[in-house]
């Protein structure tokens, strides 16, 4: 049964969001965190595992030094502390995806803690995300339920594990609590799980693909009435693991929770599952405090010490930042702040950086990404970079539209013919025979045949009114199947009929 809801503007009115993000993000080291196992992604259930993965009797864990390093370079990259010596803890429940009964972790002394990030949101509005912690630990096994609704435990028959993801490297990014977001609040969750996983794509640490769970967000949703500065019990929403998913999911508990308020009854702590099919979260189990997870220290790992040399090697190692890279890009592409937005939120702006380095001019690269190349993932649902188009494709159709060997509209036959496995653009234009007719007589004579089925169009350009032509250039376009230059085309016109441009 449907929770009850106030309407988002009506939630707005009476009451302040305070947001709070717990960000899981997968590191793509080759082994798992605390054992040898293979650490992939899609492999036949049950394979990439070991004893110690299982928790078997007498195993001894061995921490992942690669695994260290992602986690300083993301503190880095997030403004953190690097903690000279942080310690791993057991963290004791149990479920059926965690084969020890305990999950690795760190507790109260974690890798990298006071850090910030700031996000910015579509209209440019800035906002400084403080960051409490990053620490490691350990992912769990993946439940598949079967019988139920749409892959829910609610009403399964029965669920089976899978413990390959069992061990896998996490680094859990917590922040501060958010307040003063306002209505701005989905919109900033969105964005701010879209930074981190452009931070941790940008390290190199993580493949970032949400749908596969490598980057996966608990978003703790609570209300403080209008005027309060004291918070209100919150919910958090576990796993959410889309940006789409994520601002609609903090902007349903917003409108659930003012419901509750409205009704005089009070908001339990408590998990909840986001559900993208009906666009609702569904009550989970109650919220669990620090002392509930009976925290202690892990006896059979030694400490974690950095030092002042190792930080700064891996310091120097770090990218471009994110945000400066987009300035960069912006300046030197001379977009327009409108234009340059589009251009991040449609997901293109590596592609175009790439055509770009490839030889095509900015201004074109944008036109390819952002028109016919969208248009066609959209299409075909997919990422733009999905749709089989390459910097490398871009420029060599420009390059033939520069040489007049095609126009703009043959240039887009070709590139849906590329897209469909035929060959390189040049390849095709040969193959296809769709090089613009330039031949003066076969222009000429086609349009011979314009004109005479047009006279009163030859008249009014006679009499002076050159911008009829277009309806002559149409007809020889057409005549020629779009090859010719249409450019050329209005010339000889002109030149045909005593008129000058």
């Amino acid at each position: 049964m449907s929770d009850e809801i106030l309407s988002f503007e009506e939630a707005m009115e009476k009451y302040d969001p305070v947001l709070g993000f717990e960000v899981h993000v997968e590191l793509n080291t080759k082994t798992k965190m605390f054992d040898a196992a293979p650490n992939e992604f899609g492999d036949t259930p049950n394979t990439n595992i070991t004893p110690v993965s299982l928790g078997l009797p007498g195993v001894l864990p061995v921490v992942n030094g690669k695994a260290v390093e992602s986690a300083i370079k993301l503190g880095l990259a997030l403004g953190c502390e690097i903690a000279p010596i942080s310690h791993f803890a057991r963290k004791n429940y149990f479920y059926p995806d965690t084969p020890k009964n305990f999950q690795t972790s760190q507790y109260d002394e974690p890798i990298a803690a006071n850090g910030s990030l700031d996000v910015e949101l579509e209209d440019g509005t800035v906002f400084t995300i403080d960051i409490e912690r990053a620490h490691m630990e350990e992912d769990a096994g993946k439940l598949t339920h079967k019988g139920g609704t749409a892959g829910r435990i609610q009403g399964a028959d029965f669920s089976l594990v899978d413990y390959n993801r069992a061990g896998v490297p996490l680094i859990e990014i917590v922040t501060r609590p958010i307040v003063g977001a306002g209505d701005k609040a989905p919109e900033l969750a969105r964005a701010y799980v879209a930074a981190i996983r452009e931070i941790v794509k940008n390290l190199g640490i993580s493949d970032a693909r949400m749908e596969r769970g490598n980057v996966r967000c608990d978003a703790n949703v609570s209300l403080m009435p209008k005027g309060s500065t004291e918070f209100g019990t919150r919910s958090e929403t576990k796993n959410v693991n889309s940006l789409r998913s994520v601002e609609r999911a903090v902007r349903y508990e917003i409108q659930r929770h003012a419901a509750v308020l409205e009704a005089g009854e009070k908001v339990v702590q408590e998990t909840r599952h986001w559900h993208e099919d009906t666009r609702e979260t569904t009550s989970g189990r109650p919220k669990s405090d620090a002392d509930d997870y009976r925290y202690f220290p892990e006896p059979d790992l030694v400490p974690v010490v950095t030092d002042e040399e190792w930080i700064e090697r891996l310091r120097a190692e770090l990218p471009e930042p994110p945000a400066e890279r987009r300035r960069r890009l912006k300046a030197d592409w001379g977009f327009s702040d409108e234009e340059f937005r589009d251009v991040v939120n449609a997901g293109a702006m590596d592609a175009i950086e790439e055509t770009v380095a490839a030889g095509a001019p900015a201004s074109v690269a944008r036109k390819w990404w952002m028109g016919e190349i969208a248009r066609i993932a959209k299409e075909r649902e997919v990422e733009l970079t999905e749709t089989g188009a390459t910097a490398a494709t871009i420029v060599e159709l420009n390059q033939l539209i520069e040489g007049k060997k095609i126009n703009d509209k043959i240039a887009r036959q070709v590139l849906g013919f590329v897209i469909e496995g035929e060959g390189s653009p040049a390849e095709i234009v040969e193959k296809r025979g769709l090089a613009v007719v330039s031949d003066d007589s076969a222009l000429t004579a086609a349009i011979d045949e314009a004109l005479a089925a047009m006279p009163d169009v030859a008249d009014k350009i006679r009499a002076g009114k050159v911008q009829a032509a277009g309806a002559v250039v149409g007809q020889v376009m057409k005549a020629t199947r779009g090859q010719a230059d249409a450019g050329r085309v209005r010339e000889l016109i002109l030149e045909k009929l005593g008129v000058e441009g």
